[in-house]
């Protein structure tokens, strides 16, 4: 067998062997997080909460995510991914289906730190687990392939959502409860899943052949040698400063597209007078449209070799589509802005996270993504409490949304930088 062959035939094999249930996994995962957007209009009306206690409840998952995500990936990393993420899940699909037990702010703000705590680690540990899998040149459509589940949880809500809560007062439950139950257990069935298919490492697999695990190790080893090492230590890196902006451009990129979705249908109702199944449609739409958008830069990242523009790009479009929604110049504008939006939203995914590996050392991408991650979720608590205190004191989403193009605007202006510098770097 040739070496193109032996490569062809490797990455397939790993390819379809773990990214279904990887994708399966962070859908559910992401479904969980922004699930309440589809409940709040019910549940703040029946439980008399205001948009800023939901804004700060909504937030508060990211705190406590963003306080864990390092501790996890470091255990994730000791123990193995296949047992600690199916833990991960086990415990996030418990403490989900609890949500719909909450009757007070307080409640929900506990629920919500909670659940943050137990999904802390999920994503940045997959980041990782697919790092041991696939060879750099490949990264971007592996990451792509699987998190492309994003904005594809967004079509599972928008088209299940409706019926959900449509069971409103079956066995003495609302529509809300129905929703946030029902989308809870999926995770704690499938860690079982993961727990019986997903092996930890190359070696660990037996389903390649020993010339392909000895292929596989051979070229994710020679990505290694090609970046420097960690000086003095993992921790070290989170000091470089190709690191810090690229966190800062996480913080710009999460935390104002997650203040828009945990409140998306109630502002998109409000914007295009569609009743709540047709509202869930349209944000089903977008869905598909972010799947596109994911799926081809990440392609075009890998053919292109290039990482920079592919980020820088689609930040500028997401910043221009949330400025038609902000002055909502009619309906079907809205509507094809917020398609749009979300095709250049997670067109940003399909790249951005390949920047940590061509930065630091393989050594450190544990510690770096889960820090890189962290900060922007941080940014996820923040800009989703500003925004409810916008909405109390204004009484409509305005100046929230016309904030979000600046946000988009800066991050692609530290990712044009960050192109600049490198070329210096390269020509030097």
């Amino acid at each position: 067998m040739s070496e193109q062959e032996l490569e062809r035939s490797t990455l397939r094999k790993v390819a379809w062997r773990l990214l279904p249930l990887i994708l399966l996994g962070y859908l559910v995962s992401y479904m969980d997080r922004v699930n309440i957007g589809f409940a709040a209009p019910q549940m703040n009306a029946e439980l008399g909460f205001t948009a800023s206690i939901y804004g700060f409840g909504g937030g508060l998952f990211f705190i406590s995510y963003a306080l864990l995500e390092i501790p996890s990936n470091l255990a994730l990393a000791r123990v193995g991914a296949r047992r600690w993420l199916a833990r991960i899940m086990i415990t996030w699909g418990l403490v989900a289906m609890s949500m719909a037990l909450v009757r007070t702010p307080l409640e929900f703000y506990a629920v919500r730190f909670l659940l943050g705590a137990a999904e802390a680690g999920f994503f940045p540990g997959v980041i990782y687990y697919l790092g041991l899998w696939f060879p750099q040149s490949h990264r971007g459509r592996a990451i792509s392939r699987f998190y492309i589940a994003a904005p594809l949880a967004s079509v599972v809500m928008g088209v299940v959502a409706g019926s959900l809560l449509g069971l409103d007062g079956h066995f003495s439950l609302r529509g809300w409860q129905w929703l946030l139950i029902a989308e809870g257990a999926p995770a704690v069935i499938l860690a079982f899943v993961f727990l019986r298919w997903l092996p930890d490492r190359p070696a660990n697999a037996p389903w390649l052949s020993p010339a392909q695990k000895a292929w596989l190790e051979t070229r994710l080893q020679a990505d290694a040698d090609a970046v420097v090492a960690p000086d003095h230590g993992q921790f070290r890196a989170l000091l470089r400063p190709q690191v810090l902006a690229i966190t800062l451009v996480n913080f710009l990129y999460l935390g104002p597209f997650y203040a828009f979705t945990l409140s998306a249908p109630a502002v998109l109702r409000g914007a295009t007078g569609l009743d709540p199944a047709h509202v869930g449609y349209l944000v089903a739409a977008g869905g598909l449209t972010g799947a596109v958008g994911m799926a081809f830069v990440g392609w075009s990242s890998d053919r292109r070799g290039e990482r920079y523009l592919h980020l820088a790009v689609p930040l500028v479009a997401v910043a221009g589509a949330f400025a038609v929604i902000a002055w909502s110049p009619g309906p079907m504008v809205v509507m094809a802005a917020y398609l749009a939006m979300m095709a250049a939203y997670f067109a940003v995914g399909g790249a951005f996270w390949l920047a940590p590996g061509e930065i630091v050392h393989p050594r450190a991408v544990a510690v770096t993504v889960a820090a890189i991650n962290g900060a922007g979720q941080v940014g996820s608590f923040l800009f989703p409490w500003l925004w409810g205190r916008a909405k109390d004191v204004t009484g409509s989403y305005q100046m929230g949304l016309s904030a979000l193009p600046l946000a988009f605007l800066c991050g692609a202006g530290i990712v044009l930088a960050l192109r600049q510098a490198k070329r210096r770097r390269v020509a030097a």
